[in-house]
C-alpha cells in the first residue's frame, strides 16, 4: 500500500505552509543549530497509519538531517504506550514540523482503527467493507489510504471514477430505465453501471436494465435479504445507509458483497498521539 508521493509531497508542502507561513517566531527566537530526538506516542489503542509516508515525510521536507529509528507498519495494531515513531534532527525542524505531522496522523489512525472495527464486526462473511466520497476537502487521497489501512476497500475516488446513479440522477432524468439507457449510448464500454435503489420496484428496473452493480439504500434487513435473493447473482450488490457498528454485521448476513459506510471518513474520531522529547 501506498500512496502517490509526488501527489503527497505538494500536499503536505500546502498544510506546512498554512502554519508556518512567515516562520515559527517562537522557535526560532529560541533556538539556532540544536539537535534533539523526539517520539510519536500511542495514547490509546489504535491502527497505525502514515508514520512514514506521511509524519516522516513532513519533517523531511522541513529539511536538515534526520534520523528515523523506530517507525509503525501501516495497517499494525498498537497498544496505549507503543512508540509509533523515532525521530532525531534540528530542534527547529522537529517543532515546525510537529502539529501537522500530528494532526495528520491522528486524523489517518482515527480513519484505520475505525475501519478495523467494521472489518472486525464482519469477520468470517464474504463481504467488503467500503469507504465513499464523504471525505474532508483536500484529505481525499490521504483518508482513503487510511481506509485501507484498515483492513477496507475505496469506493469510487472522484465523480470521473465510475457510474453512480443516485437518487436525484434519476428524478431529473424521470427513471431508472431512461437514465441507463441515455448511458448505454455514452460511456465507454469498459465503465460498469452502479445504480441506487431505495425500493423492491426500483431492483426489478435495474434487472431489465441489466445493469453491472445495484445499490441498496437504506433498505431493512428484511427488504434488503429479499432483494438479494431476487437478484440472484445477476448483479453485484451494495448496500448503504443506516450502517454502523450495531447493524453492520446484520446488513452483511444479508449476503450483500459490499457494504459502503460513509461515517469511516465523515464521523471517525481522531485518536490521541503525543510527540514526547527524548
Amino acid at each position: 500500500m501506498s500512496m502517490d508521493s509526488f501527489l503527497l509531497d505538494g500536499q503536505l508542502r500546502r498544510f506546512l505552509e498554512e502554519d508556518l507561513e512567515h516562520g515559527d517566531i517562537t522557535t526560532d527566537a529560541i533556538f539556532d543549530q540544536e539537535t534533539a530526538s523526539a517520539r510519536f506516542v500511542a495514547r490509546q489503542p489504535l491502527v497505525a497509519c502514515g508514520m512514514e509516508q506521511v509524519a516522516a515525510r513532513v519533517f523531511c521536507l522541513l529539511g536538515g538531517q534526520l534520523e528515523f529509528g523506530q517507525m509503525a507498519a501501516d495497517g499494525s495494531r498498537k497498544d496505549s504506550g507503543d512508540v509509533l515513531l523515532t525521530v532525531k534532527g534540528p530542534v527547529r525542524t522537529l517543532l515546525r514540523g510537529e502539529r501537522v505531522a500530528l494532526n495528520l496522523v491522528q486524523r489517518l489512525c482515527g480513519i484505520a482503527t475505525l475501519t478495523a472495527r467494521f472489518v472486525d464486526q464482519v469477520q468470517g462473511l464474504p463481504v467488503r467493507i467500503v469507504d465513499t466520497r464523504k471525505t474532508t476537502p483536500g484529505l481525499r487521497m490521504l483518508e482513503k489510504y487510511a481506509v485501507r489501512c484498515g483492513g477496507g476497500g475505496n469506493h469510487r475516488y472522484s465523480l470521473s471514477d465510475g457510474v453512480l446513479v443516485k437518487d436525484n440522477h434519476i428524478a431529473a432524468c424521470g427513471s431508472i430505465s431512461a437514465a441507463v439507457e441515455r448511458l448505454r449510448g455514452r460511456i465507454p464500454h469498459t465503465v460498469k453501471i452502479e445504480v441506487e435503489c431505495d425500493t423492491p420496484a426500483q431492483v426489478e428496473q435495474c434487472l431489465v436494465c441489466e445493469v453491472e452493480i445495484i445499490m441498496l439504500d437504506n433498505m431493512d434487513t428484511a427488504t434488503m435479504t429479499e432483494a438479494v435473493q431476487r437478484i440472484n447473482g445477476q448483479a453485484l450488490v451494495e448496500a448503504s445507509g443506516g450502517v454502523n457498528l450495531e447493524t453492520v454485521r446484520a446488513i452483511a448476513e444479508t449476503g450483500v458483497d459490499i457494504i459502503s459506510i460513509g461515517g469511516l471518513t465523515h464521523s471517525a474520531p481522531a485518536v490521541d498521539i503525543g510527540m514526547d522529547w527524548i
